[in-house]
């Protein structure tokens, strides 16, 4: 069946553009180019990676579509220098990268290059989980592949703990491993929290049972379709505020802030409360 892979709309200068970008990173990494661009390998520039993709993150939160151009830039360029540096060893090339990218996507999206229904977002991520599963069945089945690899095996366990908590939890369920009701999952936290009032105040098992009931709350999250990580930045976002709107209340009273009883604090916090801006709709 032919489908249409690109809409009609899509920039015409967007590939000439990306060609210029992956000649200029060629050109650093020749004999007679930038000696930094030269010397790096993957690991030398691995975390460079995650530091562009978090300024990327942090400026998408604050908001300015200007700035986020650039930090795009700064993370499509890392994917264009491993790129060269795989091609200068004869691995695989740019090209390979974004062809192999574009596979993937129409194969994940059968419900729009093929004739898979997907009405609503929850039931396409439903469809590209179940593809994913089929792959990875198919990998395993292949000849010459003795050692199967596990179901959870490609959720890196560096990412950030809610991270890759939601993701494994994810997986799991795609499997069929998974409540049918969220109010199921609210009770599996009830029991999980009083695991964790039962064991002894500071001892690891109490460590322990506060993470399962950590993730039990990342399971409600999932199926109430909430990023927990975003949900917790968020968060996070709003008590620096507040926080730091105390800090100058206090400066003003020309009282450091520790200085402050907790019941002084709870007044300006509560004060924090009640001149902070309505929050966008992208916090809500």
């Amino acid at each position: 069946m032919a489908v249409e892979r690109t809409p009609a709309s899509a920039p015409v200068d967007a590939a000439e553009a990306f060609q210029e970008l992956v000649n200029t990173i060629w050109r650093l990494r020749q004999p007679d180019g930038c000696p930094w661009d030269r010397k790096q390998t993957h690991a030398s520039i691995a975390k460079n990676m995650i530091e562009e993709a978090y300024e990327a993150v942090d400026c998408i939160e604050a908001g300015g579509a200007g700035h986020l151009a650039e930090e795009l830039g700064d993370v499509l360029m890392q994917v264009v220098l491993h790129a060269q540096i795989a091609a200068d060893a004869g691995e695989f090339t740019c090209a390979d990268v974004v062809a192999g990218i574009n596979e993937k996507l129409i194969r994940r999206h059968p419900h729009v290059f093929g004739k898979v229904p997907a009405a609503d977002a929850g039931e396409a991520l439903a469809v590209w989980d179940q593809v994913k599963l089929a792959e990875k069945e198919a990998r395993d089945a292949a000849p010459g592949n003795a050692a199967p690899a596990g179901l959870l095996d490609d959720v890196p366990q560096g990412l950030p703990a809610l991270m890759q908590a939601q993701k494994v939890s994810r997986k799991a369920a795609s499997a069929g491993f998974e409540w049918e009701r969220v109010e199921e999952v609210w009770t599996q936290v009830a029991e999980e929290r009083a695991e964790f009032e039962r064991e002894e105040p500071g001892s690891e098992a109490r460590e322990m049972e506060f993470g399962d009931l950590l993730f039990a709350l990342v399971n409600v999250a999932r199926k109430e379709g909430i990023d927990a990580e975003s949900a917790l930045r968020a968060s996070t976002r709003k008590f620096r505020r507040r926080w730091a709107a105390m800090e100058d209340e206090a400066a003003r009273e020309g009282r450091p802030i520790e200085d402050h009883s907790t019941s002084e604090l709870n007044d300006l916090w509560d004060a924090a409360k009640r001149v902070e801006p309505q929050p966008s709709d992208a916090e809500r």
